[in-house]
């Protein structure tokens, strides 16, 4: 072990990191790693700060939803940065739980913002608004409810 792999070091970095935002295990271990920490010796540090509080996935989740629903992103598009952000498909389920009544609004919303009030002219610009709708993460069902 080096000077740079004490817990200390690792702690200390860490903090920095989630003092800045909320941040899953998967991403603050990757950061570490770009900063020359060896994994043995982070993993210890990260299951203690879960434990202490400092790392709280399921409020990252819901803050993370919250923050990206604003945005005009849709729960397939969501689900999968927080898939890839390492958290568990369990937990993702149970952070996208409370919202599910709240899409139809949200792609609403993205679409007013886009395009207005106006329905689609013709083919192309159903097409068009159709995979703007779809890039943003919305299922195809409410893209169809919403152009209709």
């Amino acid at each position: 072990m080096t000077a740079l792999d004490s817990p200390i070091d690792i702690e200390n970095c860490a903090l920095r990191l989630l003092a800045q935002r909320d941040h899953t295990q998967r991403e603050l271990l990757r950061k570490l790693l770009q900063r020359g920490f060896i994994e043995s010796a982070i993993d210890p540090v990260l299951n203690q700060l879960e434990t202490q509080g400092f790392i709280n996935e399921p409020q990252f989740a819901e803050h993370y939803i919250a923050e990206r629903m604003k945005k005009g992103f849709g729960v397939l598009r969501i689900r999968g940065e927080l898939r890839e952000k390492g958290l568990s498909g369990t937990l993702i389920e149970q952070a996208l739980e409370p919202v599910k009544n709240e899409w139809a609004e949200c792609i609403a919303a993205a679409h007013q913002r886009r395009f207005g009030n106006t329905a689609p002219t013709d083919r192309a610009d159903y097409g068009r608004r159709a995979r703007f709708l779809e890039q943003r993460g919305f299922p195809t069902d409410l893209i169809v409810r919403i152009l209709r």
